[in-house]
């Protein structure tokens, strides 16, 4: 009953004997026989078995009068047949009629199945009976009617028992009758047939009680399941309480079934719904209550406490399926009202949507650093949910990043419901008069609220004719809001209402002041970040090579993309180098930032200033990384943040030799691309990153580049995201690269970015792309010098006619004099083998290499001195010298401008100078 009702339990069967003592004596029955179910079972037994012997009663008197009926009848078929057969009138009428009548009347007897057949003369003297001892006799009983030529069937008691007896007359041909035939059945035999018939009637009567008691006890079982084998009492009491509690209760309680038809509704119920009485048996769409509450109870859907008008009424309603729970499929509706709620409800509402409102804002609003993008926001965000314009007005500077100036405004941001409308439009540049509402909001940093514009307040002065327009398209409410952040007034927000028919509010104001200083903090925010990137942007900027500089060894493109997240270390740089050869670098520091970028330009510097001591890759990589391991260790003890790490590979191109010497500290390898469009990446040997090395020693590989070849230095920026792998971003750079021969520098540049750089770089790009030449071969001219200064003399010579044949006779003299210095100063000071190369190029290069690492130093001789003018004449003659080492010594060079800007010797001092010594007698100070 628990889940019947929804109010009581079941109780034990002792306890429900205890709270019954009323009825102690049907306690003696047994346990199974006091509910409901068990004296339901045992009443449809005993009414059954009465039936059953009612009906068995019956069967037998039926049988009983349809065997006496049969009996009546097969005597009147015997009489008739006897009295009719031939030969019984004339036997009759014989001297002898019994001699003739009895043998006959025992043969049909016998034939019949009757018990007697007598044949008796009109005045009763039997002719034939089955007891020859009773013939001659008068027959018992009265005959009236048989003597008047009727037949008769009568019951009487006969010699032979009771019978059941037809007489029928025999008639001659006169009508008279000439004697009558008596047939009879005896009650026994009668009743003999019938018990016959007995076990046939027992045995149906037995077998529908049988089967009547399974069908009862089928029904009482059921019965038993449906009433959780309550008492009789007990369920009335319960009944009782649940009527009382359904009636009692102060929320309405309806049982609808699975169709929706109502089949329960308690006094609540109707009183809040206006039910009539006859109610239950009909649809919830029939009882008119509305489309909103018929739809909630005809969905059948689970809802707690969901508010719904029902007439002048405001209902709180919960619905729960009864299927679950045990009951049928259907469901349980209870109402509550809630009209005195109602108000407390739209405060609440109001209340909520405008939490909601700010809540939203914080999601929507400075979802980025840029100050016209947040403007936008706010007046995305707040059309048409809150007003039905709305527009930003910032201070010029603002938009700028930098500190409000004055009181001209830009419009920063406007939207509309109408795309068509009298306002200022986005970039108007406006200094608002002191009567209108920007002013003086911007003017008092307090909200101003216009809430009927056709009013003349006087913020239609400065433009009367717009003033006009904006009345004539229906705006009639204007708020404005100051846009204050830390102290900074940056502009103000300004809201209109047009089609809204009701104005602004001072409750309006509030909502308004928190979402507008949301909007001025994330402008603020963004104001700031746009100063500091544009200050990280020109830093970059002014680090990074504005141009390349003139080389003739490759043909180079290059591309920078910072990162959309702000500037970035990454950085690169082409440096040409003596002996026409350039490097190639590329790095990138980890971060973004100021300090990324400053840190950026301090490694390009040192890279700078090593490669102008021509030192080879792996030794300008283990020098820059112990420059950063020292500035790292200086900051970190000073400030606690040095150089997060850093990573830079260096690329060193000889166009005589076309060979590349490459090394890379911590940074992704270089690709290759050959002439005929065949694309790899050198596995060029990986050193830690920069600062990081702690003294390992760095390796290089010497790569040979066919002319025409293309060599792409890149970062990680290019190759890898935060939604692809380093492979991945390799393998299609390698599918950008291959087959593109025939490609310049500038091309295969478009090409990379075009399908491998990311949709949203994370990271800042750099990429150099350089196509190698080869200088010529009669470009080059070299000589093997021995090591004695009578050679001096035939290399000058070769000399001069090489420059004659390159048409630069012109500085002969001044080469002549400069080669003389360096060979003297290899044969005297250095080591075999000396040799001489000029290459001629953008400069006239001279260059000696002896076997010897001891360069010479050039320092200004005294006066006394006999010897150490030789450097300082080179360095006056030509536009740069210096000295580089090799493997196996080093190499002394020289520089002479091909254009008419290089330096000519004073004659005094040239002439002078080779006048002073001979060939032999050449004496300058070295290390």
């Amino acid at each position: 009953m628990k889940r019947r009702f929804g109010l009581f339990s079941a109780r034990p069967a002792p306890a429900r004997a205890e709270a019954l003592p009323a009825a102690e004596g049907r306690h003696r029955l047994p346990p199974g026989l006091r509910s409901v179910a068990g004296q339901m079972f045992v009443l449809q037994l005993v009414i059954l078995v009465l039936f059953g012997a009612a009906a068995v009663t019956a069967l037998v008197l039926q049988a009983q009068q349809a065997s006496l009926a049969e009996a009546r009848a097969r005597s009147l078929a015997g009489a008739e047949s006897f009295a009719n057969a031939p030969g019984t009138l004339a036997a009759m009428r014989s001297a002898h009629p019994s001699a003739l009548l009895q043998p006959r009347a025992e043969a049909s007897r016998r034939a019949s199945g009757v018990d007697y057949i007598v044949a008796f003369s009109p005045a009763g003297y039997r002719w034939s009976h089955p007891d020859p001892h009773l013939i001659g006799k008068h027959v018992t009983g009265t005959y009236g009617q048989g003597l008047a030529g009727h037949r008769y069937t009568s019951t009487f008691r006969t010699p032979v028992g009771q019978a059941v007896d037809t007489t029928v007359p025999v008639l001659d041909g006169h009508g008279k009758v000439a004697g009558l035939v008596s047939v009879g059945i005896t009650v026994r035999n009668v009743n003999a047939r019938v018990m016959r018939q007995m076990p046939l009637l027992l045995g149906a009567g037995a077998g529908a009680l049988v089967l009547a008691t399974a069908g009862s006890a089928l029904v009482s079982r059921r019965l038993r399941r449906q009433t959780r084998g309550l008492e009789p009492a007990e369920l009335r009491r319960m009944y009782d309480h649940h009527d009382a509690v359904l009636h009692a209760t102060r929320e309405g309680v309806l049982i609808l079934d699975r169709n929706g038809v109502l089949l329960l509704a308690n006094d609540e119920a109707r009183r809040l719904l206006g039910l009539p009485a006859d109610e239950p048996g009909q649809h919830v769409a029939a009882l008119g209550l509305g489309p909103g509450l018929t739809a909630l109870l005809s969905g059948g859907r689970p809802v707690t406490d969901e508010v719904c008008e029902a007439g002048d009424r405001l209902l709180a309603v919960s619905l729960r399926p009864t299927a679950p729970y045990g009951g049928p499929p259907g469901s349980v509706v209870t109402l509550r009202d809630t009209t005195e709620l109602r108000a407390v409800a739209g405060k609440a509402a109001v209340a909520e949507h405008r939490l909601r409102l700010l809540y939203d804002a914080m999601t929507r609003i400075g979802t980025t650093l840029d100050v016209a993008r947040t403007a936008e926001e706010l007046t995305r965000f707040t059309v048409p949910r809150f007003a039905d314009y709305a527009s930003v007005d910032l201070v010029d500077s603002i938009q700028r990043g930098g500190e409000p100036e004055g009181t001209m405004m830009r419009r920063t941001a406007l939207t509309g419901i109408h795309e068509e409308h009298p306002l200022y439009p986005v970039g108007t540049l406006t200094d608002f008069g002191s009567e209108t509402p920007q002013a003086i909001g911007f003017g008092t940093g307090e909200p101003v609220l216009e809430a009927d514009m056709r009013a003349l307040s006087g913020w239609q002065d400065q433009d009367p004719v717009n003033a006009r327009r904006i009345i004539a398209h229906g705006i009639h409410s204007m708020m404005v809001i100051p846009l204050r952040a830390r102290g900074i007034l940056m502009g103000v927000a300004s809201f209109w209402r047009s089609e809204r028919p009701e104005p602004f509010e001072e409750e309006d104001v509030a909502v308004a002041e928190e979402l507008v200083a949301r909007a001025a903090l994330a402008v603020d925010n963004a104001r700031r970040y746009t100063r500091e990137h544009t200050t990280a942007v020109t830093l970059q900027r002014s680090l990074l090579p504005r141009r390349m500089p003139e080389q003739s060894a490759l043909d180079v493109a290059h591309r920078y993309l910072p990162a959309r997240a702000g500037v970035g270390g990454d950085w690169f740089d082409v440096i040409p180098l003596p002996g026409a050869r350039v490097a190639l670098v590329v790095g990138d520091v980890v971060g973004h930032g100021l300090h990324a970028a400053a840190t950026m330009g301090r490694l390009r510097t040192a890279v700078l200033n090593f490669s102008a001591l021509d030192l080879s890759p792996d030794e300008l990589l283990a020098r820059l990384d112990e420059l950063v391991g020292r500035i790292d260790s200086d900051e970190t003890s000073e400030a606690g943040a040095g150089i997060a790490g850093a990573t830079c590979l260096y690329a060193l191109y000889d166009p005589v030799a076309g060979r590349a010497t490459l090394a890379r500290a911590g940074h992704p390898g270089p690709a290759v691309v050959l002439p005929d469009g065949t694309a790899s990446f050198p596995d060029v040997p990986v050193c830690p990153p920069l600062g990081l090395g702690e003294g390992m020693p760095v390796e290089t590989l010497e790569l040979p580049l066919p002319e025409g070849s293309r060599l792409v230095l890149y970062t990680d920026g290019l190759v890898e995201d935060r939604d692809r792998d380093i492979d991945s971003g390799l393998a299609q750079l390698r599918a950008a690269l291959a087959g593109s021969a025939g490609r310049t520098p500038e091309e295969t540049c478009t090409d990379i970015l075009r399908t491998v750089l990311p949709d949203r770089p994370s990271d800042d790009v750099a990429l150099l792309v350089a196509r190698t030449r080869l200088l010529d071969r009669d470009r080059i001219a070299e000589w093997e010098v021995p090591a004695e200064p009578a050679a001096v003399a035939p290399v000058r010579s070769a000399c001069a006619r090489t420059l004659d044949t390159w048409g630069l006779s012109d500085l002969g003299y001044t080469t002549e004099l400069i080669l003389s210095e360096l060979i003297t100063n290899a044969i005297r000071y250095g080591s075999p083998p000396v040799r001489v190369r000029l290459l001629r190029d953008r400069h006239l290069i001279c260059e000696v290499c002896d076997g010897s690492s001891t360069a010479p130093h050039l320092r200004r001789a005294a006066d006394t001195d006999e010897g150490g003018r030789g450097l300082f004449l080179v360095a006056r003659l030509t536009a740069r010298w210096g000295t580089r080492y090799t493997a196996r010594g080093k190499v002394i060079w020289a520089e002479q401008s091909l254009n008419g800007d290089r330096r000519e010797p004073a004659a005094d001092t040239a002439e002078d100078l080779l006048d002073q010594w001979h060939d032999d007698q050449w004496d300058d100070a070295t290390s």
